[in-house]
């Protein structure tokens, strides 16, 4: 005889659910839902789309029969708030449902306060099964929310002695092929691809998605600077394959060139105020690729969120070359910052090392 699933098992399969609205959802986060009643599954759905049906609503149209006196199953509190489309808990509460369990609240005070409404009408509400899963899934929707900044992955190629490129700023390539087309994948996961000034004018990247299918759109190329540099012949940023948007927190006279070229000027009086606007903006994941200084303003100003290397076997040397961290670093072992919860995968002859970037308190 079979055993009746739990909780965590059908709030496990909610979470599959909502892993597929990943590269769609954005600003919204990703969610799913499934309806059950007597260990069975009534019906499933997940947010497909900004703009379109929530994943409680979702799951309702899936289900063919009534599903009053069932379970609803949702890793996101229920809204209490229309927005674009109406609340969920309306839904939910005409639909005859008497149990709803989620997997964490809401962090949005437009949307937040499903779970009260849902109790004085006599729902029964359970909160907090799968948080930690849930939370990952939406870690930048949450972040944003909670910080008004966007969630930060510092990616970079480096060698042995943590150098990005040579005291001539050659760096193609560090990395192996392989690692540069799991770097495209993780590319393809972002709103955005920032760099600096310098990264743009000794490398010319493309900061396009290649070898990695992309979900949703493009993701936005973002150059930031202190003033917007000259503009070059052959800028690979002037294609059309992404958008691209440029930031200062100096004008000067270059910016209307890079204007009239199609690029989007925006000045912000400093790093933190172009991060925020960016994901105010709707990025709220952002692959920061460096070069050495503009990582190490964005250590050094606590916005980088987490770190994502490709670590090469050779050897750059040199005091004059280009470092990961190109700045003052920490003047003591007690300032220094960690990482936590880090994976190691090795990648063709190289070695990814990830993990979330914890600075001192």
């Amino acid at each position: 005889m079979p055993t009746a699933k739990t909780d965590n098992q059908w709030m496990q399969l909610a979470l599959e659910q909502a892993s597929l609205g990943i590269g769609f959802t954005h600003p919204n986060p990703r969610v799913g839902a499934v309806i059950v009643r007597d260990d069975q599954l009534l019906g499933k759905g997940y947010h497909h789309r900004y703009g379109l049906d929530h994943a409680e609503v979702d799951a309702l149209k899936d289900a063919k029969i009534s599903v009053e006196g069932s379970t609803l199953y949702v890793t996101l509190e229920p809204c209490a708030a229309e927005g674009k489309t109406p609340a969920c808990t309306s839904a939910i509460i005409a639909s005859g449902i008497t149990r709803v369990v989620f997997a964490t609240s809401d962090p949005n005070p437009d949307m937040s306060g499903g779970a009260d409404m849902l109790r004085h009408a006599g729902v029964a509400v359970t909160a907090g099964i799968c948080k930690e899963e849930a939370e990952m899934l939406n870690r930048p929707f949450l972040h944003f929310m909670r910080t008004d900044m966007p969630w930060v992955i510092a990616k970079a190629a480096i060698s042995l002695d943590g150098k990005l490129a040579t005291r001539s700023h050659d760096s193609q390539w560090i990395s192996g092929a392989e690692s540069r087309q799991h770097a495209h994948a993780v590319r393809a996961e972002c709103d955005a691809i920032v760099i600096g000034a310098g990264t743009l004018l000794h490398d010319n990247p493309s900061l396009t998605v290649r070898d990695a299918n992309v979900l949703g759109n493009h993701p936005l190329r973002v150059v930031m600077s202190n003033q917007a540099p000259q503009p070059f012949a052959g800028c690979k940023l002037l294609s059309e394959d992404a958008k691209t948007r440029m930031y200062v927190t100096q004008t000067s006279d270059v910016d209307k060139m890079w204007v009239e070229l199609g690029v989007e000027l925006v000045f912000c009086p400093d790093l933190k105020a172009c991060f925020q606007h960016l994901a105010a903006s709707g990025c709220l994941q952002v692959l920061l690729e460096g070069g050495g200084n503009l990582h190490a303003a964005c250590l050094e100003q606590g916005i980088s969120n987490e770190l994502l290397l490709y670590q090469a076997p050779l050897l750059i040397g040199g005091v004059d070359a280009i470092n990961l961290w190109h700045g003052l670093g920490v003047e003591s072992m007690s300032d220094v910052i960690r990482l936590s919860h880090v994976q190691r995968l090795p990648i063709g002859g190289d070695m990814m090392i990830r993990g979330d970037i914890v600075y001192k308190t």
